[in-house]
């Protein structure tokens, strides 16, 4: 499964779908259609989707990101625009909407907010960027332009 590694590709702003219960042949129908490639655990399916499909050798999240960044050239720097969780692109919204929806003390000390239009969930800018920044480095060498 590659849930996690589709995470980490939404916060560094790639449309990633996930779909661990669909059948091969409607995977491979879709990377096909909506023109994705499609990053798999599975030989025979990386096989049939031939240079539509990534074969992901590891199942260490560090190892299949340098992987992809290796093979499709992916950019290591997070974009936060889109929801790690169902894809959709975030949206900015003013703060007095969402005032009841966040921590006090994130309202206060916070000025931009973002939400989801898929699962309303809504995202700052937090401790959050450091601590990827900081893995994306310590892992893979990624170096923030500041």
């Amino acid at each position: 499964m590659l849930g996690k590694l589709s995470r980490w590709l939404r916060l560094l702003g790639y449309d990633t779908t996930y779909s661990p219960r669909k059948e091969d042949n409607q995977l491979l129908y879709e990377a096909l259609t909506q023109e994705r490639i499609l990053l798999t655990r599975d030989r025979e399916l990386a096989f049939k989707g031939g240079k539509k499909a990534v074969l992901i050798e590891s199942d260490q999240i560090f190892r299949q990101i340098d992987q992809l960044k290796k093979e499709l050239n992916i950019k290591l720097e997070p974009q936060y625009n889109r929801c790690p969780v169902c894809n959709y692109p975030l949206e900015n919204i003013n703060k007095k909407e969402i005032r009841e929806l966040v921590p006090s003390y994130t309202y206060k000390t916070h000025e931009l907010f973002k939400i989801c239009p898929g699962c309303s969930r809504i995202y700052w800018e937090g401790s959050h960027k450091d601590l990827i920044n900081r893995l994306l480095n310590q892992k893979l060498g990624y170096h923030p332009e500041n």
